[in-house]
């Protein structure tokens, strides 16, 4: 009677495992900077990130590529340039962007034709010399492009529902020629940046609900598990290629209460800082924003407790040099209990 116990109970978190990480019923997604998103001949999507569902159209990420700069824009409406740029340009870049951007009269907007590199820098120097914001962040607050959840099926149908497929604008759903997937964009909005914890609140917004009801939720535990734990996992995007999924152990080696400087040349520097776990186990680059799990024996379910944040690596000495030689074998990983009050006043009664 307790092996057939333990089977099922192994069983059990087996199927859990698996319903992780199939496109069907995984929480993990990613979060993408869509530029022209109804314009599907100009439209570019940039600035990938992980993202977790935590019901009712909730997803968690990491903050840190918010308030990177792309450096250049790739459309910008001429309304927006006429009142923010080109009152700061001189003749010179003033013909410099007239030669790279060109204007359509029906969308209003100028649009990049040009993805030399050396084209694409010296727009960047001037848009940094004038100071013009491009971190991805202000880029959404402006409208000159917007984050979009990211959801891939096989198929051509949103979790194999013909209804909900058809609810979608036909310029939201394309297909991923290297991913081989069917692709829907379902935009969202940056709710709250915990810039110093390094995590990302965003919600699924002008969606149907019954499109936000389909995507599968993890529950969240917000305790600070200030011991080692075994069922301690890693819920990531796969190793190689820009589809897949894979649920790693991970293993928790170490405390922090954390320092680091993320630079900012627009808004000033700011500093993460606050408690973090230093995890060891199998993570890709790429991975930011990726939750770590355990698995509740009680509820017989995973929850996410933290958020992938850094890589932390370890420091080499080649041919007595350590300069620049590291070997990232550990990750910094913040705790969804560091954010824990404010968290809840966010979700109160929408979880």
């Amino acid at each position: 009677m307790l092996l057939d116990l333990y089977n099922n109970n192994g069983n059990a978190a087996m199927n859990e495992k698996l319903k992780l990480i199939d496109e069907q019923t995984s929480p993990l997604h990613h979060i993408t900077w869509v530029y022209n998103a109804d314009e599907p001949q100009r439209r570019a999507l940039e600035n990938n990130i992980c993202s977790f569902h935590i019901g009712n159209g909730y997803f968690l990420s990491a903050a840190h590529n918010l308030r990177t700069q792309q450096g250049f824009y790739r459309s910008i409406s001429e309304d927006l340039y006429k009142r923010e740029l080109f009152p700061k340009l001189d003749g010179s870049q003033t013909r410099l962007m007239d030669a790279h951007y060109f204007y359509d009269g029906y969308t209003h907007k100028r649009y990049l034709n040009s993805i030399d590199p050396v084209n694409l820098q010296a727009i960047a120097n001037v848009l940094k010399q004038k100071r013009f914001d491009t971190r991805w962040v202000s880029l959404a607050e402006k409208k000159i492009c917007t984050p979009h959840l990211m959801i891939q099926f096989k198929e051509k149908a949103f979790y194999n529902d013909p209804a909900l497929t058809g609810l979608f604008n036909e310029h939201k759903v394309m297909y991923d020629n290297d991913a081989h997937r069917h692709t829907f964009l379902v935009e969202v909005a940056l709710v709250h940046a915990f810039y110093e914890a390094d995590i990302t609140l965003y919600k699924i917004v002008d969606t149907p609900a019954e499109i936000i009801n389909k995507i599968p939720a993890i529950d969240i535990d917000l305790t600070f598990l200030d011991e080692l734990k075994e069922d301690f996992y890693c819920l990531q995007a796969s190793p190689n290629g820009p589809a897949g999924r894979l649920l790693n152990d991970a293993k928790i080696e170490g405390l922090l209460d954390h320092f680091g400087i993320f630079p900012d040349d627009i808004g000033g520097n700011y500093i993460f800082e606050g408690y973090r776990y230093l995890v060891k186990g199998y993570f890709r680059f790429g991975s930011s924003g990726a939750p770590y799990l355990f698995y509740d024996t009680i509820r017989g379910k995973y929850l996410a407790n933290a958020v992938q944040s850094e890589a932390s690596g370890i420091q080499l000495a080649i041919k007595n040099d350590r300069e620049g030689n590291f070997q990232y074998v550990n990750a910094i990983a913040s705790p969804l209990y560091i954010i824990k009050d404010e968290l809840q006043k966010y979700l109160a009664g929408n979880l």
